[in-house]
């Protein structure tokens, strides 16, 4: 048998040999090409060995300390590692022995993915900060803080001009590689730090503010938390670390600092670090977690440059090509084994083979089970993960062969049996249930995602929980956050003024509530005799804001409003009373003042009108005070006068009342009628929690603003819920609406701080974490349970941060105690005292030791709460304000804590022992454990208050009170939404490896506070699907795995570009962490055409990255081995969300990329730049929309305005790019922050001058930015109204008034440029040829060497036509770097302005998937935001157009107002008619007499643009459109065109755009710009196209390729003979050059 396979195998041979020489010479000119792309982060390298550091820290701050203890013992043994690799190695085992298998596995990818150095960046920009701040020599400038880096192939002032890298790594000083931050001065010795500890030992605190510490921050766990604060800038493997770490770590155990490092290996000490140490700074950061796309093109229109390329670039050594993998059949690495003498012809005939393989179309018969398949060739894999990858990223390779495989039935037929149930083509993936979003997915994420699900089965798993639960645990999906809370304000104390139902005004109104159902215009009310709407108002009448509201009701009332109107009365002087005493209605009653209440007095007059003479007579009385006090014209914000509500009050009764109403007064005001009514009803407006808000609205419950557009923009929230109830039958013409909502979802008390409206998510703290620290604060807490039920299992904890020294703290103790008093059966309270600065004597010390022996020996004793509560009271009163005691002061106390402890039953001998023993040095220390736990997971100091509720954290202010009623409504939220789940897994749990002795409900009640704490950390979505019912016999790829903690489900189509990055993510974790795996093959059924056109890499590091060679660390790649050689390629990188990238190294045109013109050259390479993260967010103020136009800036707090941006109508959407770093978000000066406040994102009402951002992960940061009017400016406009005069910007000039002047004080650059960044991005040329005048704005964009040679040309005919100064915008992101080296040299030889503008495209925006329509878009989509907002007009010009006019005359024509200027399509070239598709159908209905404009040559009026919101209306349309394939299919022409009837578009005079197919030669002489429009008649490729029709077309172009060579140092081809000008006439008619301007193959 094996001489038979070796005599095949000979024949083969001779095969192949005698082939060869047929084909040796044409393969040696087709050798089969390879393309090679990188991807760099902007920043310097960061060492390897500081991101492990970081990357421990996130499983446990402690970690961090402990690896570095671990690493400097590594060191003290010799550490002698000659290679990366071998240094990767060590770190890793250093690092992994630490953590659990799984943890571990996620530790050594994170590393090896080089996820943590954006937080190293982050921790140089405060390095670099310190330095600047202490100029202590010539040294210390800021030149040598912010010092630029220099790679290898950086260009000059790449890195250290641009400003928002802010993240520069700082110089070493002087040749120290670390010193010490203490806020007042900087030690680069550690015998200078010594004489300083020395020296404060003795010293007053100093006057200098100490440094700002940050949550991420790593703050040494024995240090004291009130010592001052030393932060040791260095790197772990220096010697100057190893010395400084050491001496610190003293100082913090004996309590003289609180120890934290920054990790920085400063520029320029590389050298003094080991080896390893600096592993990872000397080479480029190349990143991997993207995706490289080469698509086979269209080249219908042979858009390509001819120019010849005359030089490369010298990058690194390309991967070696893959011999292993199948060719046609043949293993070439097998047949070179064994015949190595014959490698050339083998190798030849390889390459023939490979180069004959490219499909990019097959007949229909071929198409039609193609994606059953590639099911079949996937399941019946070895390695199914490995094939489907090999399949969708080489598919034009591979489809041929696929095609031709026989089918089992039996899969396809599975295949269309679970169809029924998911459409064809549909892919979904959950991880442990939870859905991840398909789109948007990319591995830092998934890595993050399963990191977190990884460390929370290892919590639970040191919580002793059973394998079994945790699976369960980690498989609860969240529940949804309640965005309709109702308060349930049903009470006597509601006074309703109509009732749709009853009242005889509405008789006529339909009463079916199915009308609800029927379509109405927008806007449009729906009048049905049912009372939907129940508008609540609660009000001070003795308000301005209460009288408004009163009139606007009776208004509303009158006009027959389908609402069902009512009234909460209160006084807002009494409620400030029932505060202060701590909610007791009969202590506040009983206050002398209460005869000067003017707001109590109209309740009381309004309840005996209501009582005698009905409820609008009431009303009536109201509107008639709001009447005087308007009459009098007191329009202050006091109230209104006592003699002015008697006034009303006869004025209303007088018709009315058989007796003199001033009687009735007198006998009122005597006899104190109603005035327990009206406190009570005062008593019920603060237990609803509504004692902060002046006036609101309650929508059936919900809760809103009191004006007008609030209760219409409530009105139109709530019709989709009751349409809904109606539709599924829930609610019917006999439903009491208001009852069944307040049922359902009714809460008794309102606090903003709880109930998150869903755009903010509430803020969490893992315990299991803290707990498992054999020294955790946690396991020192007693808890306090409500009388009878300390034996109870508590599912609720209750964590009170309270600062005893403090008035707010004692209070929020004893509301704590009430709580309890108030009888909670499924809750205990526990309590972290602060702060720990307390004295020796300090009468705080002895409260806090009582109450903790209070709570830890006695509160199963029925008293206990009351005895807390008067020892709260009496410490208040007598001690709280004295810092120390004298020995007879201490005495008297714990006399009085005896006393009180006798008065209430509790053992006073336990309580005096107990205060003998105790240490005070004990105790110091856990109030230190108790302030540093706060600090470091909360960021809190001590002098703060919080409710810590099963992890869900509320920070409380000053000005916040938080009652036993929030606490009652804390504890029920938190319990139904999210506890209770967990009870019940938990509950169920069997604990077979546990002691039953110690399953006791408080072990239980720990678990459950612990679990739930994680979990509310836990980021995920709250989606499922049920998988299961898919069926998985035949076309599933199953691979269990028992004992991981991590399962995904997957519904996948292998054809599909989401397919294409999917499988190679799913082998990532199939290598890491072997996850049970279930994925259904779901490809599409049937096609037309081939699914995947493109050859697809998704970039992923391995250990390969780093050299076992040397030091150097190469980085991940993508490689394309044997690409087609004729096949026209694009290349399109699919990178994370966050993510701007653009090319800085490419020779070749990567948009037309023909590997055949590579010549000698194998391998086609590029480098592509991390620009930028882009932050965005989402800003919106409370019941209006979104604030459009509203100007945000972001900076250092250095530098407050290096970034700024609008916000849209859109969602409010915004972004800004950002790097690594630590950031300040703010409203920018001017009309913005003149009229609006950024509110805390805590739930309160507080307001902040700015928001910190904190950008320390390659995911960027999605931010909601809640903004609120100022007090008084509730109805001015952030923007002039579109509908002002016409000439309002001449207006406002003049007047030196309006919106645009506050914008020009600030306005600097657009998205993620300013005046700071221009220095690169920009170049301002003045005077240059004598230019002159208002300068001419011009905005462009260009794709490709040909496009970009076009461009050139246009710039030079728009220049030799105008004198004035001109300024170009070009959109950056897909500019090659040869243009974006030409261009600065191009602007300084011909005297012009140019700046590089970009912009991410929206997540929330319909995506397009072909480049040609993403370039498309972004001529239109974003001009409102893209721009500078100082930027007033900008007119567009296509690249491949000739100006022959000037265009200021175009610059300065009126556009009548209208936003945008357009040149409608000519009509005189009749032989193009049958294209016109305009003049038909659809188009012809929708334009109704209007014109079909091309959109080569445009202007935009930016501020008519702005003001009339064109930028959202034009999103909005798009948005409709768009996911219709068969719309928008000249998607830049088209949308502006359909929108005109919204976006109105000024019709420009035809001479200025002419192009060959559409006008014909007739009007050629009178044309101001040629377009070199496609035309769809003849597709005469462009080049040509433009030598025959434009004459001086090609001087112009050689005068732009002379000054290109010259600047790029090459040389240049000669010109080619211009087309004869004998070219037969029909000729020039024939290839009359154009589309219709902007037709599917052009820009």
């Amino acid at each position: 048998m094996e001489s038979r396979q070796g005599s095949g195998f000979w024949v083969l041979i001779v095969l192949i040999c005698g082939g060869i020489c047929g084909i040796l010479v044409s393969a040696q000119n087709h050798r089969p090409k390879n393309v090679q792309v990188a991807l760099r982060a902007k920043w310097e390298g960061t060492p390897l060995l500081l991101e492990a550091g970081e990357l421990l820290s996130r499983e446990w701050k402690d970690l961090f300390w402990e690896f570095i203890e671990a690493w400097l013992q590594i060191e003290e043994n010799n550490l002698a590692i000659s290679t990366a690799r071998g240094c990767l190695t060590k770190i890793l085992e250093c690092g992994r022995s630490f953590l659990n298998e799984g943890l571990a596995s996620m530790f050594e990818f994170s590393l090896i993915l080089r996820s943590a150095s954006p937080r190293l960046v982050l921790y140089r920009q405060l390095a670099g900060e310190s330095l600047s701040s202490f100029p202590l020599n010539d040294e210390v400038t800021t030149d040598s803080v912010e010092g630029g880096i220099s790679g290898p192939d950086d260009e000059p002032g790449d890195k250290k001009d641009d400003p928002l890298l802010v993240g520069v790594n700082p110089k070493s000083v002087g040749g120290e590689c670390c010193w010490v931050d203490t806020g007042g001065s900087l030690f680069f010795d550690v015998a200078e730090l010594l004489l300083w500890f020395q020296a404060k030992n003795g010293m007053a605190e100093d006057s200098f503010q100490q440094p700002e510490l940050f949550e991420f921050d790593h703050i040494y766990f024995d240090s004291n938390f009130s010592s001052p604060i030393a932060i040791l800038y260095g790197a772990l493997g220096t010697d100057c670390f190893r010395e400084f770490h050491t001496t610190l770590v003293k100082a913090a155990k004996e309590g003289k600092v609180k120890y934290v490092v920054r990790p920085v290996l400063a520029s320029g000490c590389e050298l003094k670090s080991n080896p390893c140490g600096a592993i990872g700074t000397r080479d480029p950061l190349n990143l991997g977690g993207y995706g490289v796309e080469l698509a086979l093109k269209n080249m219908e229109y042979k858009a390509m440059d001819d120019s010849t390329v005359k030089k490369s670039v010298t990058l690194e050594d390309p991967h070696i090509e893959d011999l292993s993998q199948e060719v046609r059949g043949f293993i070439f690495s097998k047949i070179l084994e064994r015949k190595s003498e014959l490698k050339t012809e083998i190798m030849a005939f390889r390459d023939y083979l490979l180069s004959s393989t490219i499909s990019d179309a097959l007949d229909v018969w071929e198409l039609k089970d193609l994606g059953h398949q590639t099911a079949q060739k996937i399941v019946h894999a070895s390695d199914p993960l490995q094939s489907m990858q090999e399949i969708n990223t080489n598919f034009p390779s591979i489809v041929s062969s696929l095609s031709r495989m026989k089918l089992n039935e039996s899969i396809k037929d599975e295949i269309l049996a679970n169809q029924r149930m998911i459409p064809p083509g549909k892919s979904l993936m959950a991880l442990n249930g939870a859905l991840i979003n398909i789109e948007d997915i990319d591995l830092y994420l998934l890595v993050d995602l399963v990191h977190q699900e990884l460390s929370l089965a290892d919590q639970f798993s040191k919580l002793k929980i059973p394998e079994s639960s945790i699976r369960k645990l980690l498989s609860t999906l969240p529940t949804p956050e309640a965005s309709t809370f109702r308060v349930d304000f049903r009470s006597s104390h509601v006074h309703y003024l109509n009732n749709l139902e009853e009242d005889s005004m509405y008789k006529r109104w339909q009463s079916n509530v199915n009308e609800i159902l029927m379509p109405v215009f927008p806007g449009q009310l729906r009048y049905i005799r049912k009372n939907l709407f129940h508008a609540v108002y609660v009000v001070d009448p003795a308000s301005s804001c209460g009288l408004e509201v009163i009139n606007m009701i009776i208004d509303m009332y009158e006009n027959q409003l389908p609402v069902r109107f009512a009234v909460i009365l209160y006084s807002m002087k009494f409620m400030k009373k029932i505060e202060i005493n701590a909610g007791e209605l009969h202590a506040a009653a009983n206050d002398s003042h209460l005869e000067e209440d003017i707001s109590l007095l109209i309740i009381r007059l309004f309840m005996y009108i209501r009582e005698q003479h009905g409820v609008r007579t009431a009303f009536t009385f109201l509107g008639h005070i709001n009447k005087l006090h308007i009459e009098s014209g007191d329009h202050s914000e006091d109230s209104p006068e006592r003699h002015l509500v008697e006034g009303a009050f006869v004025e209303t009764l007088l018709p009315k009342s058989k007796s003199p109403p001033q009687d009735l007064l007198l006998k009122l005001g005597n006899e104190k009628m109603f005035l327990e009514v009206a406190q009570e009803s005062c008593m019920f407006v603060f237990k609803l929690g509504f004692s902060k808000r002046n006036c609101c609205l309650l929508m059936n419950g919900l809760v809103y603003d009191s004006n007008e557009d609030a209760l219409i923009s409530a009105m139109n929230e709530e019709v989709p819920r009751i349409q809904e109830q109606v539709y599924f039958g829930h609610i019917d013409s006999q439903t009491d609406v208001l009852d069944k909502f307040l049922s359902e979802s009714g809460i008794s008390r309102y606090n903003p701080q709880i109930m998150t409206d869903g755009k903010v998510k509430p803020k969490f703290l893992s315990l299991s974490e803290s707990i498992l620290d054999k020294d955790s604060v946690l396991k020192d807490i007693s808890y306090l349970h409500s009388p009878d039920t300390v034996d109870d299992l508590k599912p609720v904890t209750h964590l009170l941060a309270v600062d005893v020294t403090s008035k707010k703290g004692i209070r929020l103790l004893q509301e704590g105690i009430y709580y309890l008093r108030e009888l909670s059966k499924r809750a205990r309270v526990g309590v972290l005292f602060g702060p720990p600065s307390m004295s020796v004597n300090s009468p705080a010390l002895i409260f806090v030791k009582v109450f903790e022996i209070t709570a830890s020996s006695y509160s199963h004793k029925k008293e206990v709460l009351n005895f807390l509560d008067q020892l709260c009271s009496f410490y208040q009163n007598a001690y709280q304000e004295t810092s120390s005691l004298p020995d007879d002061g201490i005495r008297a106390f714990v006399d009085k804590v005896l006393e009180l402890a006798d008065a209430y039953k509790l053992p006073s001998k336990g309580y005096r022992s107990a205060l003998i023993e105790f240490s005070v040095v004990d105790l110091r220390n856990h109030l230190n454990k108790a302030a540093l736990f706060l600090h470091g997971h909360l960021g809190i100091d001590s002098n703060f208050h919080a409710v810590i509720t099963n992890g869900r954290v509320i920070q409380l202010a000053d000005d916040d009170t938080f009652l036993s009623h929030d606490l009652h409504l804390l504890e029920s939220l938190e319990f139904k939404q999210r506890v209770k789940h967990f009870v019940e897994i938990i509950e169920d749990a069997k604990w077979e490896d546990t002691d039953p002795d110690s399953l006791t409900s408080k072990f239980l009640s720990d678990v459950i506070m612990l679990v739930s704490s994680s979990m509310g950390t836990r980021d995920r979505a709250i989606e499922s699907a049920r998988f299961e019912v898919l069926h998985s016999k035949y076309s599933a790829v199953v691979l269990n795995s028992e004992k991981s903690s991590i399962h995904i489900d997957a519904v996948i189509d292998p054809l599909s570009p989401s397919g294409q990055k999917l499988a190679s993510l799913l082998q990532i974790l199939q290598k890491y962490i072997q996850p049970s795996l279930r994925i259904v093959l779901n490809p599409l059924s049937s096609m037309v055409d081939l699914p995947l056109k493109s050859y697809y890499r998704y970039v992923i590091p391995s250990m390969d990255d780093f050299s076992n060679t040397d030091y150097i660390v190469n980085g991940p790649k993508a490689f394309f081995a044997n690409m087609p050689l004729s096949k026209t390629l694009t290349m399109n990188l699919d990178v994370p969300e966050p993510w701007l990238v653009e090319p800085i190294i490419a020779v070749y045109d990567l948009d037309n990329i023909l590997l055949e013109n590579l010549g000698e050259t194998r391998t086609l390479q590029a480098v592509f730049q991390l620009e930028a993260l882009v932050l965005t967010g989402h800003c919106f103020e409370k019941d209006h929309d979104p604030p459009r136009g509203l100007q945000l800036i972001l900076g250092t707090k250095t530098t407050p305005h290096l970034v700024d941006t609008l916000v849209m109508a859109n969602l409010g959407y915004w972004q800004m790019k950002v790097s690594p770093g630590t950031w300040y978000l703010q409203l920018a000066p001017g009309r913005s922050s003149e009229l609006y406040l950024l509110k805390d994102d805590d739930g309160s009402q507080r307001t902040a001058l700015s928001k910190r951002i904190t950008i320390n992960d390659m995911r960027g940061r999605v931010v909601y930015l809640e903004v609120v009017k100022k007090k008084g400016m509730e109805n001015e406009k952030l923007l002039l109204s579109g509908d002002d005069d016409s000439h309002s910007r001449e207006a406002n000039k003049e007047s030196g008034k309006g919106w645009n002047k506050n914008l020009l004080k600030w306005a600097s650059g657009l998205i993620g440029t300013s005046h700071l960044s221009k220095k690169r991005e920009s170049t301002s040329v003045e005077g240059k040829s004598g230019r002159h005048g208002k300068p001419i704005n011009i905005f462009s964009i260009a794709s490709g060497h040909l496009y970009e040679r076009f461009l050139k040309i246009m710039i030079l005919t728009v220049l030799k036509n105008t004198h004035r100064p001109v300024k170009f915008w070009f959109i950056k992101n897909y500019l090659s770097p040869q243009f974006k080296d030409v261009i600065p040299h191009m602007a300084k030889e011909y005297g012009f302005d140019y700046e590089l503008i970009t912009y991410k495209w929206p997540s929330w925006l319909h995506k397009q998937k072909e480049k040609q329509r993403i370039i498309w878009a972004y001529k239109i989509l974003f001009l409102d935001v893209i721009f500078p907002i100082s930027l007033e007009k900008v007119i567009f010009v296509d690249a491949d157009q000739i100006v022959r006019a000037d265009m200021g005359e175009l610059y300065d024509m009126d556009t009548k107002g209208r936003p945008l200027a357009y040149t409608p399509f000519c009509d005189n070239n009749k032989d193009m008619d049958g294209y016109r598709f305009w003049r038909q159908g659809f188009w012809k209905e929708h334009l109704r007499g209007k014109p079909y404009h091309i959109s080569a040559l445009y202007v935009v009026d930016l501020v008519k643009f702005r003001q009339k919101a064109a930028g959202d209306t034009l999103r909005v349309v798009y948005e409709t459109l768009s996911k219709d394939p068969n719309s928008l299919a000249n998607l830049d022409q088209d949308l502006p065109n359909y929108a005109q009837h919204t976006v109105p578009i000024f019709s420009l005079p035809q001479e200025w755009l002419w192009c060959e197919s559409w006008c014909g030669n007739s009007t050629k002489s009178k044309a101001k710009t040629i377009d070199l429009c496609n035309n769809p008649m003849t597709k005469e490729p462009k080049l040509q196209g433009a030598r025959r029709i434009v004459a001086e077309w090609s001087d112009i172009d050689l005068e732009a390729r002379r000054f290109t060579a010259k600047i790029l140092g090459e040389e240049m081809d000669e010109p080619e003979p211009a087309p004869s000008s004998s070219q037969p006439s029909n000729l020039v008619k024939d290839e009359s050059s154009d589309v219709d301007s902007e037709s599917k193959a052009e820009l």
